[in-house]
């Protein structure tokens, strides 16, 4: 019986232990509604070596930024109830991980929200996350979507303009850099 007692707490102690390992957006992966994108160091890696061009300083820059980033993760959808989950969802983890909001724009309806973790200095951060909610597609109807992008890695934010440009990201990352 005492045993059994010990077993039992001790797997009670060890239950939150085993969602460390998991990302906060692990559920957004999952969902059917919601598509995801997910860059890993490895493909950046490839994808900089494609562009080596020492003449060219986009892309040095981000060649330079590539070497950097362990993790970039875009999430997007246009279903209602899915883009509320995906807003949920990373202003919770902006919440918990004590992010520093680093810009907010609204533009025609839709908000872009900037969110960091400090790095080594004003123009390094160790994680970035980027919410774009209520965006309106282009398509010619009011469709709205929202999007979830996050990086992490020693992210220089002045190199940022050249992964958009290679990586086709959204371009609203552009945007993002410390005002000094």
């Amino acid at each position: 019986m005492k045993n059994s007692i010990k077993l039992l707490v001790i797997t009670i102690c060890l239950m939150p232990l085993t969602s460390f390992g998991q990302s906060a957006f692990d559920q957004l992966e999952d969902s059917e509604k919601i598509g995801t994108v997910t860059i890993s160091k490895g493909m950046l890696g490839i994808v900089a070596n494609m562009s080596i061009d020492n003449a060219d300083q986009d892309k040095q820059d981000f060649l330079d930024l590539a070497k950097s980033v362990n993790e970039i993760k875009v999430f997007i959808s246009e279903d209602k109830i899915a883009s509320q989950t995906i807003k949920t969802t990373a202003k919770q983890y902006v919440k918990s991980s004590k992010m520093e909001s680093l810009m907010k724009v609204k533009d025609d309806g839709s908000e872009v929200n900037f969110y960091v973790v400090e790095g080594k200095d004003n123009d390094h951060v160790n994680e970035m996350v980027m919410l774009v909610t209520d965006m309106e597609k282009k398509s010619g109807k009011a469709d709205f979507e929202t999007v979830l992008v996050t990086m992490t890695g020693d992210i220089d934010l002045t190199k940022i303009g050249s992964l958009v440009n290679k990586m086709n990201l959204p371009k609203d990352l552009e945007k993002a850099e410390r005002k000094k």
